[in-house]
This record gives C-alpha cells, structure tokens and sequence, in this order.
C-alpha cells in the first residue's frame, strides 16, 4: 500500500497596541496666574480581534481494514461470505468453461498441421463461439454481483457509520480522517490511529451472527 507523505505549515500572528497621547501643559504662564491644567486626550480603547478557536481533537481510521478477513469487521466479513457464496456456482461455470477453451485451443494447435483446414476452422469457430459465450456469462455474472452488493453493503455502511459517530463522540473526537481514500495523509502517531479500537468495540457490540435491519 502506498503511503503519501503530506506537509502542513500553520502560523498564528497575534498583534494587539494600545496608543496614548498626552499634550504637554502650556509654557510662559505669567505671575499670580494658576497654572493650567495639562490637556490630557484619553487614551483610545484597545483594538482587539478575538477569535475562538474550537478545541479539536482529529483522528484517521482505514477502512480498508473492515473486510479483514481475520481482524476486519466480523459482520462486515460476514456479508461479504455470504454474496461470495451465493455466486460461487456461477463462478464454478465460469471456471470450467475456460478449462474447456483452454483444452480446445490446445487440441486444435495439435491437429491443425495435419488435418483438413477445413476442420481447423470450423474447430476454430466452435472456440471463438465459446470464447464469446464464456464472456457474456463472466459480464452477466459481474453485473449480478454488483447489484446484489448494493443490495446487502448500504444498510451495513450505514449501521457502521452510525456506530462510527457514537464512537467518535464518546472520545470527544471531531474530525475522522479515512486514509483509504484520502490522499496525502501521513500520520505522526500510530496514538491517533483509530482503526483496531474501532472494529473491536463494534465487534463487540454487534456480532456476525445479530440481524441488521435494512432501511425501508
């Protein structure tokens, strides 16, 4: 897995003056008069901006990691089991048809200097037919696939992304960073790294074998 290395720069610049001005009392006062009182401009009011700065607490996760086999998200795991095995028989068709094109090809490549080119092709034709067939069946298959995983993995996104909140929140954490899809983060700290307490705690809570409720 490739690792993309990022770098930030974050520079904070605080500046805050108070200005104060005081006129000088006036010189040459004759005799016997009071002396004037000095002329004091007040001192104008502190120019400030205040800005507050929410507390942050910033983690990454991988959700790549949910569809370990051994140490990936039990249900999650599970889901992806049970699509396997439902397409295994056409993945059994898929298998034994391209044994037998294989072995198609290599009897022709056998037969074909010695026998009537008529024959090679015809024999060739009845290989590029199967060859088609094979792959109408293999896109078929694909197709079938795909939609039954948007048929099981959304409710389970979902429930995981629930589960994901609570979790963040009980651990004043605000901001998940998934490192599976996005690029350029590079943690400092395997502390920060939430991924193994995350499938542990919804392991725990939420068995392979518990129903999931899929939305209406």
């Amino acid at each position: 897995m490739k690792i993309f290395r990022a770098t930030a720069a974050v520079a904070f610049f605080v500046a805050v003056m108070a200005v104060s001005a005081f006129a000088q009392p006036r010189s040459g006062q004759g005799a016997g008069t009071s002396p004037a009182r000095p002329t004091v401009t007040p001192a104008p009011t502190a120019s400030s901006t205040s800005v507050n700065v929410p507390d942050s607490k910033v983690a990454v996760i991988d959700s790549s990691a949910f569809a370990d086999e051994k140490q990936g998200i039990t249900r999650f795991v599970s889901a992806l089991k049970k699509v396997d095995a439902e397409f295994q028989p056409r993945k059994a068709e898929l298998q034994s048809l391209q044994q037998q094109i294989e072995k198609a090809k290599a009897d022709l490549q056998k037969a074909a200097p010695v026998q009537d080119p008529k024959v090679t092709q015809q024999q060739q034709d009845k290989i590029d037919q199967m060859t088609k067939d094979a792959q109408r069946k293999a896109e078929d298959a694909e197709a079938a696939f795909n939609k039954r995983m948007q048929d099981v993995l959304p409710p389970l996104y979902d429930d995981i992304g629930k589960a994901l909140e609570a979790f963040a929140k009980a651990r004043g954490i605000n901001l998940i960073l998934d490192v599976s899809k996005v690029q350029g983060i590079f943690p400092l700290s395997d502390a920060i790294d939430i991924t193994k307490a995350f499938i542990a705690d919804y392991n725990s809570k939420n068995p392979a074998t518990a129903s999931l409720t899929t939305p209406q």
